[in-house]
């Protein structure tokens, strides 16, 4: 894993903000736009969502770095590593669909690419062997980052996804033992207590969803 050049392209990012206030600008333009089901804090919402796109975008390095170690220790990293490589390209080579994108605000669609990234591994697991690979709850921080990309494009990552991962991942991979073993050692403290570095983000820095919200705004 070559964590270190995301993070540099991280911090490049982060210096573009700095210089341009580009990622700002756009969300602040986006908060009327926003989905009735995503709540913020009414005295900042621009800088809540600001700070909660940074971190989204710092978090995905760490999480892949965990991820490798996790499957490391449990003797599946040759299954799992090619996955979250191609989580590390969607940054250092992205997409075509993404080119020209710069910026704090073009790593958030290389972000939520890596995430829902890893959210789909997760889904395939819990589909076979009942429990998570990675027990690291990303749902509501994706479904908000899905919001500010906005659709049709988040729906286009979506797809890019989804084809990344499809074959990688089949039913005869889950049979494997150490697969089978992995499913035990989840239910692991040690494990367990590795994962509550990642509390959820959304909920950490103030950004929520509220589905009754949105029926009764629907209605």
């Amino acid at each position: 894993m070559n964590t270190a050049a995301l993070r540099e392209l991280i911090q490049r990012a982060h210096l573009h903000e700095a210089t341009s206030g580009h990622l700002a600008r756009q969300l602040e333009g986006k908060l009327v736009r926003l989905h009735p089901s995503i709540r913020l804090p009414a005295s900042d919402a621009p800088g809540v969502l600001t700070r909660f796109v940074a971190a989204y975008v710092e978090q995905v390095p760490d999480v892949l770095d965990a991820a490798n170690q996790v499957a490391r220790e449990a003797g599946i990293e040759a299954q799992i590593k090619p996955v979250l490589k191609v989580a590390e390209q969607f940054f250092l080579q992205p997409p075509a669909l993404m080119a020209d994108h710069e910026g704090l605000d073009g790593l958030l669609d290389e972000a939520y690419l890596a995430h829902r990234l890893v959210e789909e591994v997760n889904d395939r697991y819990i589909t076979h062997l009942g429990q998570p690979l990675i027990p690291l709850d990303t749902t509501t921080a994706n479904l908000i980052a899905h919001q500010l990309i906005g659709e049709p494009f988040a729906n286009q990552l979506d797809e890019a996804v989804h084809h990344a991962v499809e074959g990688m991942l089949d039913a005869a991979m889950f049979a494997q033992d150490s697969v089978q073993a992995y499913r035990e050692r989840l239910t692991s403290p040690t494990t367990d207590a590795a994962w509550k570095r990642w509390p959820c983000l959304s909920r950490q820095l103030g950004v929520e969803l509220e589905f009754d919200q949105a029926q009764r705004a629907a209605s």
